[in-house]
């Protein structure tokens, strides 16, 4: 076993001095505008939810689901029909420190991949770190782990991006100002009542957050963290109205359906599973790109899914999904996290957003086929409006309206003794309909300071039928 990762080790170095040159040459600035963009990473752990070294949520010991045949066998997926993609690694502090043979082995090919493609390598301190961590300690083991991967990649490496999962804002202050790094994965969007916590309620695209809170855009300097805030997971924006999941056979619904393999290639197959995922896909690559001016899709895999679940269903799926986008969009950025972060904060000195998405459901689970919702997205709020487009006289409803001009404020320090699960954002209205002011209205029901606000940002909402995108049903 000794003399195989010793050979394992030297076969990297040789790798390494060869691809460091041609890939430093190969790897020019990437502009945002004109560009979609697919952000992958490859979640490594010892066990589901650890979100630190001794705080593990799940006592499941998962040594013998990471092998190096999986991450083998899953890049290799990826890259099969996109050669030069790249991609995040995000291994969590246990990962990183793991002694065990699988560890070692899957640390030492990480940083193959790292030379050979131009891979980044990050920390995950697992999905949730302030539910159920103090921010003070946060910061001293993302300190620590960003040391442990300079020191394993060797060169003076250091990632773009930290897979925060939820990150306070004052965690990401001290990444931009402590370690200089500028781009975390902070925030799940429209996560609530999953895995046993969430924050609902910030932009869902990515954004400097505010001091107040991580789901709020900063209004200004004085509230401005240099650190871009970047999603997890493209979720399907129908599925992701609900709160949480009902797995119920007729009524049954997922929140988190979208590109995510468990809720879609598990969840379905992969037949139906592709279909979700291409749908959801084409809400950014397609009308999105059209009017934001770039498109973003990004997603997280489980490494351990290819034990778990099964190659002869992870393998597939990856081949299957990577394959279809490259031939449905050719001109497809597979980047690093830490790359697009990067070339979005190139491209915004500010907050001066403003994404627009326009979705009728793929009729698949409870992607409705008959709604069609329309989400603005700015530094001043969000809304979103729904309405049936079978029907011509369908009523157009305001499903959410969250301003980031009001006061906001995050949690107390949580501990694992006495998390803080729910670190949602919400103000007037809400999409998750949790509260009884959640109830849908339609926009003349709204404030008058409301609409007057909605207004001064879009003035052709004050008719709500030219919110909705004019196109023949073949477009869709």
């Amino acid at each position: 076993m000794m003399k195989k990762s010793i050979l394992l080790t030297l076969a990297i170095l040789l790798v390494s001095v060869s691809a460091m040159a041609q890939h430093s040459m190969a790897q020019e600035p990437l502009e945002l505008n004109g560009n979609r963009f697919l952000t992958l990473c490859f979640m490594i752990r010892t066990s589901p939810w650890e979100v630190s070294r001794d705080v593990k949520l799940h006592p499941r010991d998962e040594e013998a689901w990471h092998t190096l045949e999986s991450v083998t066998a899953l890049r290799e997926a990826f890259a099969k029909d996109n050669p030069d993609g790249r991609l995040t690694w995000g291994f969590t502090l246990n990962a990183l420190e793991d002694q065990r043979e699988n560890y070692r082995q899957i640390r030492q090919y990480a940083v193959e991949c790292h030379y050979r493609y131009g891979d980044e390598i990050s920390y995950f301190p697992g999905y949730f770190p302030v539910m159920y961590l103090p921010r003070e300690r946060i910061n001293k083991e993302m300190h620590e782990a960003i040391n442990d991967i300079t020191e394993m990649v060797g060169n003076g490496y250091r990632p773009q991006c930290i897979m925060g999962g939820f990150l306070s804002s004052e965690n990401l202050k001290y990444l931009a100002e402590k370690e200089d790094i500028h781009v975390a994965h902070a925030v799940i969007w429209s996560q609530h009542a999953i895995d046993g916590g969430g924050a609902e309620g910030s932009v869902s695209y990515p954004y400097y957050p505010s001091l107040e809170h991580f789901c709020k855009p900063a209004q200004g300097k004085k509230d401005f963290v240099d650190c871009v805030s970047l999603d997890g997971w493209t979720m399907d924006f129908i599925c992701a109205r609900r709160t949480g999941a009902n797995s119920h056979k007729i009524t049954g619904f997922n929140s988190r359906r979208g590109v995510g393999p468990i809720e879609t290639y598990k969840g379905w197959g992969l037949d139906l599973g592709q279909r979700e995922v291409m749908h959801t896909q084409s809400i950014h690559f397609d009308k999105g790109f059209e009017e934001n001016g770039f498109g973003w899709v990004t997603c997280i895999w489980e490494t351990q899914m290819y034990h778990e679940f099964g190659k002869e269903l992870m393998i597939p799926a990856m081949e299957q999904w990577i394959g279809e986008t490259r031939q449905r969009w050719p001109d497809v950025k597979f980047v690093t996290f830490g790359e697009f972060g990067e070339a979005w904060r190139a491209a915004h000195k500010s907050n001066d957003f403003d994404y627009r998405f326009n979705e009728r459901g793929s009729g698949l689970g409870d992607s409705y086929n008959n709604l069609e919702l329309r989400w603005f997205m700015n530094p001043k709020f969000r809304l979103a409006l729904l309405r049936d487009w079978h029907h011509d006289d369908s009523s157009i409803y305001v499903i959410d309206f969250t301003r980031y001009d009001l006061k906001a404020q995050e949690p107390a320090d949580a501990s694992p003794e006495n998390p803080n699960k729910d670190w949602s954002l919400m103000n007037v209205l809400n999409q998750k309909q949790t509260r009884p002011q959640d109830k849908p209205k339609l926009m003349k029901e709204l404030s008058k300071e409301d609409q007057e606000m909605i207004y001064s940002v879009y003035p052709e909402l004050k008719n709500p039928e030219r919110a909705f995108p004019e196109r023949g049903d073949e477009e869709w």
